[in-house]
């Protein structure tokens, strides 16, 4: 070993070319400021954007790039004029971790829709260093953007929280989808979807899983609790749900029709994509006709996310995981391209990243 690579203190996987294979790396992060969080990381779950950039699928991709942006660990450090974190506290980092935080969403703790938000990995911070995301042994991060964790939640299953989890549950919030007796759509049953069939059946909701694969029913049924399955490719089942729904949340990103689903919701039923298909068509008569909303949503604000954590812990919310050693992620992200995961990979950093 290198006096150089000695030097650097903090273990990681990156990717160094679009072909996004991962190996070790070793880097430097900032010196903890006076409102800096260190966090020593146990567990990052594995989302599609990690393949989306380490595969410079954008055209951005700034290498070597380390992912990850579903952070959990345990505090080791903080800054001085830190007053809601202490050493040994169980906290999370999500999609972001800076932003302008004087800008009308800043101010209302929707940091996600700053025009100077920072993403976690992959994005150029205000010292003008790269950032570098949760495949790695410890972060650095400001203390707004750090998130307290009940000491009695898993910290292996709270890191899809920070993306999969709030990425439904923010839009629910926003669009009323906790009142009980209500009737809720999932389309898809990924990582996302089946945050949202656990989230739905929590505030009370009568939940229905859209999917085109008939072998995801007796899990989506009896493991996630669902209240009913349709195949969403059999015009029969389809037309008996016609006009059913209050809510859809959509979390496919593969190309699909809309107009089928749309004819779903009954009058003035919303209709949210989480997803990212690559165009979204249908008939304008399917939007008029029943005065029905359809609305876009990302992850969320730093308000929203740490009232969803405190809300899985208060009601034993826990997303399905598959723990996998660092070693495994190259694998685990190839699995991850052919759906082949139930519902998150999640990788154990602190017993296999040495």
């Amino acid at each position: 070993m290198t006096s150089e690579t000695a030097s650097k203190d903090c273990l990681g996987w990156a990717a160094r070319d679009p072909s996004g294979v991962l190996s070790p790396y070793s880097f430097n992060r900032r010196a903890v400021g006076s409102d800096d969080v260190s966090i020593t990381i146990t567990h990052c779950g594995v989302c599609y954007a990690d393949v989306i950039w380490t595969r410079n699928k954008h055209g951005d991709s700034k290498y070597p790039l380390v992912p990850g942006h579903e952070i959990v660990g345990i505090v080791k450090e903080v800054g001085h004029n830190v007053s809601r974190f202490k050493v040994g506290d169980h906290v999370g980092v999500g999609t972001y971790v800076n932003s302008c935080r004087d800008c009308e969403y800043c101010n209302d703790g929707l940091e996600v829709h700053c025009a100077r938000s920072v993403y976690t990995f992959n994005a150029i911070d205000a010292d003008g260093t790269i950032t570098k995301g949760g495949y790695s042994s410890y972060i650095v991060v400001h203390e707004r953007y750090c998130y307290k964790i009940a000491n009695d939640y898993p910290l292996a299953l709270a890191a899809p929280l920070l993306c999969a989890g709030i990425t439904v549950y923010t839009p629910m919030m926003r669009h009323k989808m906790n009142q009980p007796g209500k009737s809720l759509g999932v389309i898809g049953l990924g990582g996302l979807g089946h945050m949202a069939v656990k989230f739905g059946k929590a505030f009370g909701l009568n939940v229905t899983v859209l999917s085109t694969s008939t072998s995801k029913k007796e899990e989506a049924l009896s493991l996630l609790g669902a209240d009913k399955f349709v195949v969403s490719s059999d015009l029969e089942q389809m037309k008996a749900l016609g006009k059913s729904l209050d809510f859809i949340i959509d979390t496919a990103s593969g190309d699909h029709p809309f107009d089928a689903y749309m004819s779903l919701l009954k009058v003035a039923g919303v209709y949210v994509l989480v997803g990212f298909p690559s165009k979204v068509k249908f008939s304008p008569a399917s939007l008029n006709i029943g005065a029905k909303t359809v609305s876009g949503s990302v992850t969320g604000g730093t308000k929203d996310t740490q009232e969803m954590l405190e809300y899985c812990a208060a009601h034993k919310i826990y997303p399905q995981i598959e723990t996998i050693p660092i070693e495994n992620v190259n694998e685990a992200l190839e699995r991850l391209i052919k759906r082949d995961v139930k519902y998150r990979f999640v990788i154990d950093i602190q017993n296999s990243l040495k």
